[in-house]
């Protein structure tokens, strides 16, 4: 449900940017050109208008629908919650959190010592 609203949101999001760009403005905006045409200048205003209304309520009540999913839609799991209830308790004694994510057993190799420089002989 989420994927579709999201998708349904780009497409509002995407057909507003476009109309509110087609909007004559003082400049001209991106509808440049003659007067002649299927719709007149005051009937293009007024279904442009029209249009940037309808497309602004869709985008924010897809909004406010994305907004309700996030915050009562199915909640991701919290990893402190997979721990048994005696190892929270414990604090710092022991393994850590991350000792009970799981991961490989292998020993962990030591890091190198670091180089120690030579130092020139005096000749």
């Amino acid at each position: 449900m989420e994927t579709v609203l999201i998708v349904i949101h780009l497409m509002i999001v995407l057909a507003l940017v476009g109309v509110v760009l087609l909007q004559r403005s003082e400049g001209g905006g991106l509808g440049i050109g003659g007067g002649s045409g299927f719709m007149t200048a005051r009937g293009a205003a007024n279904a442009l208008t029209r249009a940037t209304a309808i497309l602004a309520a869709a985008f924010f009540v897809t909004s406010l629908g994305l907004s309700l999913i996030a915050r009562y839609g199915e909640q991701p799991i919290d990893i402190l919650e997979r721990l048994p209830a005696g190892q929270q308790e414990q604090g710092s004694g022991g393994g850590g959190v991350l000792d009970q994510l799981g991961g490989s057993d292998a020993p962990v190799a030591p890091a190198p010592a670091p180089a120690t420089p030579q130092v020139p002989s005096g000749q």
